[in-house]
């Protein structure tokens, strides 16, 4: 029987300009190529052509690390310009890492909303980036 232990949040560790984000809530990413049916005699597509590749993402996390990062940017989180590393694996629990590496990532958004009986104030972080280099070691 196959059993293996799978990553967990707690498993994870996102690193954004060189600061270990310990308040981050949500991580996702898309990685993005263009692609387009080339067709000449007949009905079907000779091939296929790719063209270029997009990679954006968002990170969520507290009003306090946001603030962290946006003071180290100069005090505008749209001028930062950063790498970034999501990890996963705990090597104290002898887990195999995995770390994904995020090149030159913009943030395109800086947003801020509470509602009255919140207690903590969660910041949504969109950006893009110049590349995703996956399973980096």
């Amino acid at each position: 029987m196959f059993d293996s232990r799978q990553y967990e949040w707690a498993d994870i560790t996102i690193i954004i300009g060189g600061r270990d984000i310990v308040t981050i809530r949500g991580v996702k990413w898309t990685r993005k190529i263009e692609r387009e049916s080339v067709y000449g005699k007949g009905r079907y597509a000779h091939s296929i052509q790719t063209g270029n590749e997009s990679n954006e993402g968002e990170f969520t996390m507290l009003q306090s690390d946001f603030d962290a990062i946006e003071l180290a940017a100069g005090g505008d989180i749209l001028s930062a310009n950063v790498d970034c590393l999501i990890v996963f694996g705990d090597p104290l629990n002898g887990d195999k890492m995995t770390t994904h590496r995020v090149i030159g990532a913009r943030f395109t958004e800086d947003a801020l909303e509470m509602k009255q009986g919140d207690k903590f104030a969660e910041v949504k972080l969109p950006w893009i980036a110049r590349r995703i280099q996956k399973n980096v070691t």
